[in-house]
């Protein structure tokens, strides 16, 4: 489970997060929205271990997220501002990963993803569209066969069939592994199939958190971009 306690975070006095709470349950897609600005990118680098909350605890299966190698060993993160060397390919990012994650990289998943996702393993990363740069990023990721997957606007940039593929891999792992994932997206249309709760965030916290289907069930069948306006103006 990935939960946040009563985080907050500053910069130079500006308040980016306060006291904000936030559930993700173990073997779930949970899809955090807001509108830009509204905090995401903050929330996920705090979730991840980059930054360290200012007050409040995050723990990732019971365990303080922070300075904490076990955990992030079990962690992947695809951020959505990418940066590889400048020289690397995906076979050298691969090896770098194969020497950090020991214990759990995937060769064949990896083998097979590139085989899939059709992409080059001997050219330089940086040569790649933005797309292709995702989906190497997503490919490294999801070969360390992580418990817990936090993407940070994943599909920005990716073709329908790019888009499918990805989201296939997740709810493959999801299935099979009780893969734990949080997904930041501003696009709510893809994330309708794909989660099963949902967190609003406005005005510095969680507004709203909770089951899809329930939430749709209360609120007559609205769509998740009707569920999310309907939140936005209520709170």
């Amino acid at each position: 489970m990935i939960q946040a306690k009563g985080i907050t975070k500053k910069y130079d006095g500006f308040t980016a997060i306060e006291n904000l709470d936030l559930n993700v349950a173990n073997g779930s897609i949970y899809g955090l929205i807001g509108i830009n600005g509204s905090g995401k990118t903050t929330l996920i680098k705090q979730l991840t271990g980059i930054l360290r909350p200012d007050a409040g605890e995050i723990t990732i299966g019971g365990e303080p997220v922070y300075d904490n190698v076990s955990v992030k060993m079990k962690t992947a993160y695809v951020p959505d501002e990418l940066y590889f060397p400048s020289n690397y390919t995906l076979d050298s990012m691969a090896s770098f990963y194969r020497g950090v994650y020991h214990g759990r990289w995937d060769q064949q998943r990896f083998d097979a993803m590139c085989d899939d996702f059709g992409l080059s393993r001997t050219n330089r990363i940086s040569r790649f569209s933005k797309g292709m740069q995702k989906q190497a990023a997503f490919i490294l990721a999801m070969s360390i066969t992580p418990d817990y997957l936090i993407l940070d606007e994943p599909v920005d940039g990716l073709d329908p069939i790019m888009r499918k593929k990805l989201w296939s891999y997740i709810l493959g792992d999801v299935a099979d592994r009780q893969l734990t994932v949080l997904i930041s997206s501003h696009n709510l249309r893809e994330l309708e199939g794909i989660c099963d709760c949902i967190g609003i965030l406005k005005n510095k916290r969680i507004q709203f958190e909770g089951r899809l289907d329930q939430l749709q069930s209360e609120l007559e069948g609205m769509t998740l971009e009707e569920i999310f306006l309907h939140e936005m103006e209520v709170r």
